[in-house]
């Protein structure tokens, strides 16, 4: 029972097949009712509401059959009662609703050159927008992606190898000694990376705390407090 509602002629329309399908009734007397209808009507405006045409049958032989507008279809719908009668009607008015809905959308469509090149910039603007929507998204997923476990293990291999590297300078390093040195290099990636810890790194950071770690030197107070440390040994 698809289709109780079609387009004919841009108006939306159903026919009395559909109508005796739908009501369980017979097609003659569909017929039957709607000839009745229209010869005992006073008012021109039924002949409206109501056209003939034919379909081809089973059996090869065309018969004739009408198509009716929403109000053809209420007129004739009047006089069929009962619980699932008034269910088909809902149902068939539902499908009015929605085919003429469809046909309205389409013929508000623009039909001269100027009118459907203003369509397309309108809906090229915006495709734009959402594009740009979301690209602004995708950049924010990416400015607040954290650093990937990799990432994270790497920075923190390469600022021990760094203090390494660094500490060479001063001898054997003692253990607070190398602290004062981690401490220095852990201040500069979280200063580099605008963060109050590691932790809070993101990807976004990645490129130039690595930067940093490699051209990294102690800073005057802790190369201070390195040689300090160093003199008291030999004290």
């Amino acid at each position: 029972m698809n289709n109780l509602v079609i387009m004919k002629n841009q108006q939306a329309v159903t026919s009395s097949l559909q109508i005796a399908e739908a009501f369980g009734k017979q097609h003659k007397d569909v017929l039957e009712a709607i000839r009745d209808k229209m010869s005992t009507a006073e008012n021109s405006a039924l002949f409206k509401m109501f056209y003939e045409d034919t379909y081809v049958a089973g059996n090869g032989k065309r018969n004739k059959m009408y198509y009716m507008n929403r109000d053809g279809f209420t007129f004739l719908a009047m006089g069929f009662t009962g619980k699932k009668a008034d269910e088909f009607k809902l149902k068939y008015i539902e499908a009015f609703n929605q085919m003429e809905n469809s046909i309205k959308a389409q013929l508000e469509l623009p039909t001269t050159p100027q009118g459907i090149l203003k369509l397309v910039l309108e809906n090229v603007n915006d495709s734009n927008e959402k594009v740009e929507e979301l690209g602004t998204r995708l950049t924010d997923l990416e400015q607040n992606t954290p650093v990937a476990p990799g990432d994270y293990n790497y920075i923190s291999r390469r600022i021990s190898q760094r203090v390494r590297e660094v500490g060479r300078g001063y001898g054997e390093l003692t253990q607070k000694q190398r602290g004062e040195l981690f401490k220095d290099i852990n201040q500069g990636v979280k200063r580099i990376a605008g963060v109050g810890s590691r932790s809070q790194l993101r990807e976004r950071h990645y490129k130039a705390v690595i930067e940093f770690i490699n051209d990294w030197e102690p800073s005057t107070a802790t190369k201070t407090l390195v040689r300090q440390m160093a003199l008291e040994l030999e004290v």
